[in-house]
């Protein structure tokens, strides 16, 4: 069997066994047993597994290739099993077939593709990781310090192959804004609503100055909205929720010391992890990327990039517009190909 024929059966195998977020632990033990069949030492963390090419050397700079095995639940759109792999008219049907079980067994092939061989100028490390749709502290940030220093970085994920090199991060705010409650027909009171209407008409209407030549302005979105207890009393407190989508032009703290300075609500936020990540277009890697013919884009979607801190680009065959969609697949000649530019682009980088 040909590495690309096991890349394809492993994957299939994949489909066939559930694994939600947080419910992965019987995909990573197939991944361990793939991994003890080639002969291959790995580590593995819960759901996470993860193995050094066998020259390894602390001595030498190392590139991480990770995906991840986990998966959303399937939608009432489905029209087929969504555990069934089926292969018709050259598509591979199964729910994580595109995201990102394709990349994560193209990765895996390039991985096997090199793991032999010396002299090469960099180490190689996969990750098959956990919990990436849900960004789950027990994925991938939990192994990073296990890993040692990561110098680069390629996150399996549908790309259709071009080369994402920069990546959107997230982050949610809790705000409130404060009033005094009074009797609604005694005109009493100061409305928490109207203050809040304020601030989120200034989130709607708000440019920030710096725009990233690769991903844009930052989006900022009021998602959802609560305050009042009943119809005849003037409420003295709105919540409100903001969908902030950063870019590599702000960091978390720059962009909210800006809506502080420019609000009225209390303003939280509830996490600061999900970074903007990516790598800047002078670096050797995407440079073999654009001389090979590759294209490259700022992605608007989010994945692992945004917890892993080093230089990283986002890279697989699929397509993004299939993810979490019903009757997912990936074509099977979309694997081949991955296979190939995976092993093409990283020869390109390693001997050189």
């Amino acid at each position: 069997m040909t590495i690309k024929e096991e890349a394809i059966s492993l994957l299939k195998s994949l489909i066939s066994i559930p694994s939600f977020s947080r419910e992965e632990d019987k995909t990573g033990d197939l991944l361990e047993q793939f991994l003890q069949e080639k002969d291959i030492e790995y580590q593995r963390s819960r759901n996470n597994i993860w193995a050094k090419n066998r020259h390894f050397s602390t001595e030498k700079p190392t590139i991480l290739l990770n995906s991840h095995h986990d998966t959303v639940k399937p939608n009432s759109g489905y029209t087929r099993d969504p555990h069934a792999a089926e292969i018709m008219e050259g598509k591979l049907y199964g729910l994580g077939s595109n995201d990102a079980g394709g990349p994560l067994v193209s990765l895996l092939a390039t991985f096997l593709h090199f793991y032999e061989q010396e002299n090469l100028t960099h180490n190689l490390i996969y990750a098959a990781t956990a919990e990436e749709e849900v960004s789950g502290k027990d994925g991938i940030e939990s192994i990073l310090p296990l890993l040692g220093t990561i110098d680069l970085a390629i996150v399996g994920e549908p790309t259709s192959m071009e080369v994402a090199v920069s990546e959107k991060g997230l982050m949610v705010l809790d705000c409130v804004a404060k009033g005094k409650a009074g009797h609604a027909a005694r005109n009493e009171g100061e409305n928490a609503i109207y203050k809040a209407v304020t601030d989120i008409e200034w989130f709607r209407k708000y440019e920030f100055e710096k725009v990233s030549p690769t991903l844009g302005p930052v989006h900022m979105n009021v998602t959802q909205v609560n305050a009042g207890t009943q119809h005849n009393v003037v409420p003295d407190e709105c919540h409100f929720v903001v969908d902030i989508r950063l870019t590599d032009a702000y960091s978390h703290e720059g962009l909210l010391e800006i809506i502080k300075e420019n609000t009225l609500s209390e303003v939280t936020p509830r996490s600061t992890r999900l970074k903007p990540s990516g790598i800047s277009m002078d670096h050797p890697l995407v440079k073999k990327a654009i001389e090979k013919g590759m294209k490259t884009y700022g992605s608007p979607t989010m994945s692992d990039q945004a917890l892993i801190n080093a230089p990283s680009i986002k890279l697989g065959p699929g397509d993004s517009k299939r993810s979490h969609s019903a009757d997912e697949f990936i074509y099977v000649h979309q694997i081949e190909e991955g296979i190939d530019t995976y092993i093409d682009l990283l020869e390109r980088f390693l001997k050189d």
